[in-house]
């Protein structure tokens, strides 16, 4: 769930607290965000306030800048798994993946549009409460911190299979506990990221989140390398359809493509809005096109071989390998602030105001060790990358991705959408459902399998 800009979200939070603090920082978006819900869920709203909206003093993100930024929230670790998924569903389960691209692309323009009708919205959750009231912010709400979860989980795991590779060979031992080379190196390496969860500093964790960017850049461009360079002949041949693999692969499909829980903060900090939908177009297609070609590109060069994870199946001995390993073990490492800062900010405005900040940042810390070793022990527990990944996708990135952005649209302006887009977002929602329903049945099913057989063995 690339990946899914938080720290727009993150920065806006920070204000909120470090004025109840004391501190001289500019903004005060909570107040906003409550009396943007005194106004009426009709869709029409004034000229002034849409012009309000659209000049909003923080709003400084050109289009260019917009569509980096939402390509950057989508690339993640569905760049990973998409040629395995290629592989186990066939060559016209491409077609899904392209389609999935479309109906998420268009669920960004409705999103888009839901904030335009009321300027005061400025998140997902926002959205939801606007359009049902409170429950509609407690389903985003919990939809949005299981995104957070689930998919740290699913980091840990591919940051645990790919230390294997880097440390191919190694052999440590911890007469203390029971751990394997590898699972003492993935604590290793998560006890050495638990520092950065302490961060507050807005420019530090923005920093993470670009050399995230640029990791999953590297590791595309590590692949077509191999592809080209490594001598690997992409001679292997696709089949063209394996039904029954396509509950489970479309929850990889699917997860590739979220993001839309932080697209409104993009939107809002664009100068020119009226332009997301085209960003929205734009960056799909290029994440779609960088899915597609990495999926056939993988499957052709390993064929039934190919790994849950295309880094896995890479020649070893080659430099390119050891760069795109790297650069996916160092990617999850700057996940666990950019994702845990949103817990920790609510956490922070749980506490009672007269708590001292010292006091505030002990018990942060606490709580951000104590999910990390939850996180943790989940990874190293079901360390089945593609079913956790599938599992995520299907349970949590469908409903963000399609059901809840049609649900919202169709709440807020039932009286203005025409019959056929009404018809076109039934569908949307109940097609999403039903993906779904059987990709979690089947992600589920494929788990608690494995589980058992490693169990007992």
């Amino acid at each position: 769930m690339a990946t899914r800009s938080i720290h727009r979200t993150v920065e806006k939070e920070v204000v909120e607290i470090s004025k109840k603090n004391g501190r001289n920082l500019k903004g005060d978006h909570a107040m906003e965000r409550k009396m943007g819900f005194s106004q009426s869920q009709h869709c029409h709203v004034s000229k002034d306030e849409v012009e309000g909206a659209n000049h909003d003093a923080n709003a400084n993100s050109s289009f260019t800048h917009a569509v980096i930024n939402m390509v950057g929230m989508l690339i993640g670790l569905g760049q990973l798994s998409t040629p395995y998924a290629v592989e186990k569903g066939g060559w016209v389960s491409a077609f899904m993946l392209i389609g999935l691209g479309v109906m998420c692309a268009y669920c960004s323009h409705i999103l888009g549009k839901c904030l335009k009708k009321n300027p005061k919205l400025r998140s997902f959750v926002d959205i939801g409460k606007h359009a049902f009231g409170a429950k509609g912010r407690l389903i985003a709400s919990t939809f949005f911190y299981m995104e957070i979860f689930m998919s740290l989980v699913s980091y840990t795991i591919s940051l645990h299979d790919n230390l294997i590779k880097v440390f191919l060979g190694t052999n440590l031992k911890l007469h203390l506990a029971k751990f394997s080379s590898s699972q003492l190196l993935t604590v290793v390496a998560v006890l050495i990221t638990l520092p950065s969860l302490w961060i507050r500093d807005l420019s530090s964790i923005s920093f993470l989140s670009t050399v995230g960017i640029l990791m999953s850049l590297l590791i595309f461009m590590c692949v077509a390398a191999t592809a080209i360079f490594g001598g690997v002949k992409a001679n292997h041949t696709i089949p063209v359809l394996q039904l029954h693999n396509f509950p489970s692969i479309s929850g990889l499909y699917i997860f590739g493509y979220g993001g839309h829980i932080v697209f409104p903060d993009l939107y809002k900090a664009m100068k020119d809005p009226s332009k997301f939908t085209k960003v929205s177009i734009v960056s799909f297609t290029v994440v779609t096109t960088i899915y597609t070609t990495l999926g056939f590109m993988g499957a052709k060069m390993f064929g039934n071989d190919i790994k849950s994870q295309i880094t896995l199946s890479m020649p070893p001995e080659q430099i390119v390998t050891k760069i795109a390993l790297w650069a996916t073990v160092l990617t999850p490492m700057t996940k666990y602030a950019l994702e845990f800062t949103p817990l920790a900010i609510q956490l922070e405005h749980a506490l009672p105001s007269a708590m001292s900040g010292k006091t505030k940042m002990i018990i942060r810390s606490c709580v951000g060790s104590l999910l990390l070793l939850v996180i943790l022990t989940l990874a190293l527990s079901i360390p089945y990358f593609e079913h956790v990944l599938s599992l995520t996708g299907s349970l949590v990135s469908a409903a963000i991705c399609l059901i809840f952005p049609c649900a919202f649209y169709m709440k807020i302006c039932w009286g203005q959408i025409p019959k056929p887009l009404l018809v076109l977002n039934m569908s949307l929602i109940t097609f999403g459902f039903i993906l779904g329903v059987m990709g979690t049945i089947s992600s589920s099913k494929l788990l608690f399998k494995n589980y058992q057989s490693h169990n007992s063995t």
